[in-house]
């Protein structure tokens, strides 16, 4: 097993992975606004008083905060960085407030897309260097009494879907049971050219990683042939990529809901802490591991925004979503409500996860071994 890595790598490596893909994030915001026209005030990169900034030729602030937590591009028009309407009706023709509807919509989904597409573009450059994992979906041998033997699975036998998800590649099967311990699932395949289906219940297996983290993993019980990877022509790279930034938001779409649903335990769900520590230790593996770490940090950011909570992407679009509907936009103060609700349960949600993340560090552990 190996040691955790020092603090100073941590808070290194955890700065170097939040600042690109903030910069991303709010880099979508800021260009797809330029494009319709609209002013930027401030384009920032953390929160708090201003490490280092300028001034462009556009009047636009740029600058980095000394809490380099998120990020933010201020248009004119906004009555704060979260992008709230300000009160009055605004005159400043380069005001985000006062372009149409279907404009503000796509600039805020910008953000999100952005961080999206910095994933893919990620996985492209991994694929054509290295190559992309590709093993057959046949099974080579079959564990005894798992959940495999239990359904009759032979070697030979082709995995064609599992819990109603497509398994063309041995990856795919790894992806879909991981997160399923102990769910009963149907499984399809083939032997002999004839389709088979039989549900079974699936394993459970405690995986632990090189820094002795656990996670709880599900398990079909076969093994496949020789892992390799298959190299593809330049026209399939982007398809690839696309593909694998889709299936792992899939992968972060089921975790959360398995969360919510009670399916998973709730002390899964990490915070900033748990996220720097993870960089730190990726860092510490070598820079395929950290950029790796980063593509997937960066569909995690793309996802989140994208959930309909005010203060986040998600809720704006979802209030321009109602205005398009409605042809006038939400009252000035239910948003003002909304953006108050939103912001309790954002800051409610970071205290959970920084406990849950110092109850993962075994801090509270050994708070209860001194007091006992």
């Amino acid at each position: 097993m190996l040691e955790q890595p020092p603090i100073w790598l941590i808070v290194v490596a955890f700065v170097c992975a939040i600042g690109p893909l903030v910069f991303f994030h709010e880099l979508g915001h800021y260009l797809v606004g330029r494009l319709f026209g609209v002013g930027a005030e401030t384009f920032s990169i953390g929160f708090g008083r201003e490490v280092a900034g300028w001034t462009d030729r556009q009047g636009t602030r740029w600058k980095v905060g000394w809490l380099p937590l998120g990020g933010y591009v201020r248009f004119v028009g906004d009555a704060s960085a979260a992008s709230e309407p300000a009160a009055e009706m605004p005159t400043d023709p380069r005001s985000f407030a006062g372009k149409p509807v279907w404009q503000r919509f796509l600039v805020v989904l910008a953000g999100p897309m952005a961080n999206f597409l910095l994933a893919i573009v990620i996985f492209v450059f991994f694929f054509a260097a290295f190559g992309v994992p590709r093993t057959p979906n046949v099974v080579r041998a079959v564990v005894s009494q798992s959940a495999a033997a239990s359904i009759g699975i032979q070697p030979g036998d082709r995995i064609e879907a599992i819990a109603g998800q497509a398994t063309g590649t041995f990856e795919d099967i790894q992806r879909i049971v991981a997160l399923r311990p102990g769910e009963v699932v149907t499984v399809r395949f083939t032997r002999d050219g004839q389709e088979r289906e039989a549900s079974t219940k699936l394993g459970v297996y405690e995986e632990v990683d090189r820094f002795g983290q656990k996670y709880r993993m599900g398990q079909l019980g076969f093994y496949a042939t020789q892992r390799g990877l298959v190299t593809l022509p330049p026209a399939q790279l982007l398809p690839e990529a696309v593909n694998t930034t889709w299936n792992l938001t899939r992968v972060t779409v089921e975790g959360l809901w398995q969360i919510l649903t009670g399916r998973r335990s709730v002390k899964e769900l990490g915070g900033p802490l748990k996220m720097a520590q993870v960089a730190g230790q990726q860092a510490s593996l070598g820079l395929f591991q950290f950029v790796s770490l980063l593509a997937l940090f960066s569909i995690n950011l793309g996802f989140i925004n994208l959930l309909p909570v005010p203060m986040l992407d998600g809720g704006h679009l979802l209030f321009y979503s109602i205005e398009a509907v409605r042809r006038r936009p939400v009252s000035a103060q239910a948003q003002e409500w909304a953006f108050r609700g939103g912001l309790a349960l954002l800051l409610a949600l970071m205290l959970f996860t920084t406990v849950n993340d110092l109850g993962s560090f075994g801090l509270w552990e050994g708070l209860g071994r001194l007091i006992g």
